[in-house]
């Protein structure tokens, strides 16, 4: 069974939601029209025969990414992370964060004692000449800055375990050892790609010799999002990030991990990193695929990957309701048929649009539609017209709730735990108005009876979830060094 964490509860706005969005049919008078209308949207609408046909698609790519013999040929790839233990809440001390992801990058001081959490932070530019310029130039400008701030926070002389969120796509070889695959975001820097850049990090340091500080984990924010609820709700072992893009990770037993070349010590479990934002790429949901999906996809900057998420997540959302609302306007379903050059434009209905229209619950003004719709230079629209909008943004908005949840739902069923919390981040999820109960209802639909889960939403995780992660790695090392040390004979 399913716990929401907001304060209504999921079955009273998920009626509101569907009174909202129903009651646009009883309000057209022209029946022909209706049956257009739902005829072109039809594709949105799944049962939970089809969703539950994406929960296979998804546990097959989740074994295959996780096979040593299939892994090459899988598009879900399913990468160990090699962080093997939550936090216990005996993590005790001071340790920096680092979390790079674009053109701001933060330096964060996180203090722990027990379930206390004390954050200082600083936000520093990376101007675009260190973006473009030289690896060496970059690291040692990401030394100063954490320099500057242990110096503002008078730790000069402290040596300090680190937790870095690096947000560009790696591969991961251990636990503070991750090679750079490709560049992006603008970033560009000579001499990177290819590298660990953890030792190119520890080589910068050791440059400037004037401070001590050794990274010890490098995250990715589904990790983060995991760690930092984890550190106040045992029972938390998914991260999910549900914002731009979308990706999940969760806690494997070693045994079910083809790829893991590590020790099977305790603990016999580690954080897989799924990047399930490129399960279909093989096309294994074209059955769910729509025309407007198609579309999307083929003029993205990646065609033909990361199908999944193009389904899902804010960076595409915006443009499936422009193309479908575009789709109703040329066959004079929509504002008399008259668009405008803003409307008619890839990219230009913004995902923060598809929320603020769903969140009109006063339908006798239309208020944050109408705003959307004069944003666009829409001028001739009905009432009418901000119904059948609503209806749009609402059906596409709950596919792409529902294919969260198939996702997740599939992780709890592979899990097979009693109890989990799953931690969820990014900003489709903290802003649309109905995407956690959304999921809450359909994952309730799709889980193995019995298994209890609960959605919560991740505070920081690119900060406080780094230094959660340099915590227990700090922890965990400590702890080894005290075996091996009462594992030696007394030689008194």
């Amino acid at each position: 069974m399913g716990l929401c964490t907001s304060s209504l509860s999921g079955s009273d706005r998920l009626q509101d939601k569907f009174y909202q969005t129903k009651k646009w049919k009883y309000t057209i008078k022209d029946r022909t029209k209706l049956k257009q209308v739902e005829n072109i949207v039809k594709p949105f609408i799944l049962d939970d025969a089809v969703y539950k046909r994406v929960c296979d698609v998804m546990l097959d790519n989740f074994n295959r990414g996780l096979g040593k013999e299939t892994n090459a040929e899988a598009r879900v790839k399913m990468f160990p992370t090699y962080v093997r233990s939550v936090p216990d809440g005996t993590e005790e001390g001071d340790f920096l964060a680092l979390d790079l992801g674009g053109t701001n990058f933060r330096v964060l001081l996180i203090s722990l004692k027990g379930q206390e959490v004390n954050m200082e932070s600083k936000i520093f530019l990376i101007p675009q000449h260190i973006m473009l310029g030289t690896g060496m130039q970059l690291f040692d400008h990401i030394a100063d800055c954490i320099y500057k701030f242990m110096k503002e926070q008078k730790l000069e002389k402290k040596t300090l375990p680190l937790g870095f969120t690096f947000s560009f796509p790696c591969k991961q070889l251990g636990l503070a050892k991750a090679h750079l695959t490709t560049w992006t975001k603008g970033f560009k820097c000579e001499g990177v790609e290819g590298n660990d850049i953890v030792q190119l990090l520890h080589e910068a340091i050791k440059r400037r010799g004037d401070m001590e500080v050794e990274c010890l984990a490098v995250i990715n924010d589904t990790v983060g999002a995991l760690m930092s609820c984890a550190h106040s709700d045992r029972q938390c072992a998914i991260g999910l990030i549900l914002g731009t893009g979308t990706n999940a990770c969760y806690i494997e037993k070693l045994e079910n991990v083809g790829l893991w070349d590590s020790d099977y010590n305790d603990p016999k479990e580690v954080i897989i990193n799924t990047e399930w934002g490129a399960m279909g790429d093989d096309g294994g949901l074209d059955f769910v695929i729509t025309e407007y999906d198609k579309h999307v996809d083929k003029h993205s900057i990646n065609a033909g990957k990361q199908i999944y998420e193009k389904m899902i997540s804010g960076m595409y959302m915006g443009e499936i309701v422009r193309l479908v609302l575009e789709k109703l306007r040329r066959n004079g379903l929509l504002f008399g048929g008259e668009g405008s050059a803003e409307l008619s434009q890839r990219g230009r209905f913004y995902t923060k649009y598809v929320s603020e229209i769903e969140s009109d619950v006063d339908e006798s003004d239309f208020k944050s539609t109408k705003q959307v719709f004069d944003e666009l230079n829409l001028t001739n629209f009905t009432d009418e017209d901000c119904r059948i909008a609503l209806y749009v943004c609402s059906l596409v908005s709950t596919r792409a709730a529902y294919l969260a949840s198939a996702g997740i739902a599939t992780l709890l069923n592979k899990m097979e735990r009693k109890d989990v919390s799953v931690a969820v981040d990014g900003s489709l999820y903290r802003f649309h108005p109905h995407f956690h109960d959304l999921m809450v209802e359909k994952i309730e639909k799709l889980v193995t009876p019995g298994i209890r889960f609960k959605l919560m939403l991740s505070h920081d995780g690119s900060g406080k979830g780094a230094a959660l992660v340099a915590a227990v790695a700090n922890r965990l090392r400590d702890e080894e060094a005290m075996k091996e040390k009462d594992s030696k004979p007394n030689e008194d």
